[in-house]
């Protein structure tokens, strides 16, 4: 029995192709090892967002080929294209699988296995042309109570500053009745939580030919986002199903038609993440966002009309080229507006081939990080006031894991999220800890941790 280890980077996407490259292994008698042991085969889901996910992505490589360096190593995902569409590879690399590919690991460790002396083996594609979506499943996931769907691959949008419509190609979606069926399959295994996850979400369903059914109004309207929404629709309606969160919007889908009938579905978390990148006009025009600052207001203030007190979270880049103090102060005003529940903080990295890459006014690295800095302290503000706005509430709690035990009390700590995604640490004697994991319970919030990242509580009946 050959020994594999894996490791992901990157976004949820990028995990759950690893799960399911490693139910791939598994099922063909492979014996799945942790990354630093000795393994006769790694393989490294690598990422290509910023350039630091680039130089994890080579460590990676590089940290398993030290390990053994007869074993083979397999570089799959976004670097890894990039880098053979650039004619760059690295040549620690055994076998290169671009995307789009994942799904042919064990035909290719076959074939890399056969021969005498195997050199480098790449099954890289024209993903851009590619108009298929791969096929993929899991019967299960790493996580107990929570399982990611990827639902919908690539990216039609080509904001400046990013690299992954090259890497991922053009929109592919999953068909809905598959990823139904994958989700009877993991509430079977007893999951409860599922969370719709694709490299640009909002665009499930545009490359499906079959027309819409036009005795459903938002269908016949032609409302954008309807395919998302069928299939939101679609998910909440499978038994067993207690929760949905969505990966990323767009505001441009949050029309008041979509967000209402979201409202309506009881499974939904009010828990949203949009992406917004600037609250600036004029550095959303130079990264070619596709909306205003105006119109991403429009869509939190549709999302809390019909979810009181939900939970926004957003992405920010800050040191884009040419940004300046105005437009970055003008910014981390709109951000305090809005207040968002969490937000993540990227310093603007360039990415070779993409149009910000050639743009002048580049940002120095000082002024990058002096902004991020202030925009984390500006989030860890936000996130806490949130917090504490839930304290005293009584709320429904996916209990996840036991955190920690202390044995000279005799009691557990076990944690969970609420709906809106509030971390919760509740004690229960150590004895009864295992009985409420993967179970929902009434808790009532009570105070903040001392740093104020979650919140403790007690149960409820």
């Amino acid at each position: 029995m050959k020994k594999a280890a894996l490791h992901n980077l990157g976004c949820k996407v990028n995990a759950y192709e690893t799960e399911a490259m490693q139910e791939l292994l598994e099922k063909n008698g492979y014996e799945i090892v942790p990354f630093h042991d000795l393994a006769d085969v790694y393989v490294i889901n690598t990422c290509s967002v910023t350039n630091m996910a680039d130089r994890k992505s080579r460590q990676m490589i590089h940290r398993a080929r030290k390990q053994n360096p007869d074993a083979v190593i397999v570089a799959a995902g976004c670097y890894v294209q990039a880098q053979a569409d650039m004619g760059e590879l690295d040549e620690n690399i055994d076998i290169v699988i671009g995307n789009n590919k994942k799904k042919d690991l064990i035909r290719l460790l076959e074939e890399y296995f056969k021969e005498d002396i195997p050199e480098q083996m790449q099954e890289v594609i024209d993903i851009n042309h590619t108009f298929e979506y791969e096929s993929l499943h899991l019967s299960r996931t790493a996580e107990h109570t929570r399982a990611y769907l990827k639902v919908q691959d690539g990216c039609n949008q080509f904001c400046s500053y990013c690299i992954i419509p090259y890497t991922r190609g053009r929109v592919r979606s999953r068909r809905p009745e598959d990823v139904t069926a994958e989700v009877r399959r993991l509430v079977e295994k007893g999951y409860k939580e599922f969370v719709l996850a694709g490299i640009h979400l909002s665009s499930y369903g545009i490359d499906f030919e079959a027309p819409c059914d036009e005795a459903v109004d938002y269908r016949a309207a032609n409302m954008p986002g309807s395919r998302l929404l069928e299939l939101i629709e679609a998910v909440c309606s499978v038994e067993g199903v207690k929760r949905l969160r969505l990966g990323s919007f767009e505001p441009r889908i949050l029309t008041e038609a979509f967000v209402k009938r979201m409202a309506e579905l009881e499974p939904v978390c009010p828990h949203f993440h949009i992406s917004l990148q600037s609250g600036c006009d004029t550095t959303l025009k130079r990264m070619n966002r596709r909306y205003t600052a105006d119109e991403y207001e429009e869509s939190c203030k549709l999302l809390r009309k019909y979810f009181p007190n939900a939970a926004i979270t957003t992405d920010v880049i800050v040191g884009f080229p040419q940004e300046t103090d105005e437009e970055f102060a003008i910014t981390k005003e709109y951000l305090e507006r809005i207040h968002f529940y969490e937000m993540h903080v990227f310093k603007y990295s360039r990415r070779k081939g993409t149009a910000a890459d050639r743009m002048d006014g580049q940002v120095p690295e000082p002024v990058k990080t002096a902004r991020s800095a202030r925009l984390l302290e500006l989030e860890k503000r936000m996130s806490r006031e949130y917090r504490e706005s839930a304290l005293g509430s009584i709320q429904e709690v996916l209990f996840e894991e036991v955190a920690g035990t202390c044995d000279d009390c005799g009691t557990s700590v076990i944690t969970g999220h609420t709906k809106t995604y509030i971390n919760v640490h509740v004690k229960l004697p150590a004895d009864m800890s295992l009985e409420y994991i993967n179970k929902i319970c009434n808790v009532k919030l009570e105070h903040l941790s001392d740093d104020g990242e979650w919140v403790n509580g007690t149960l409820c009946g």
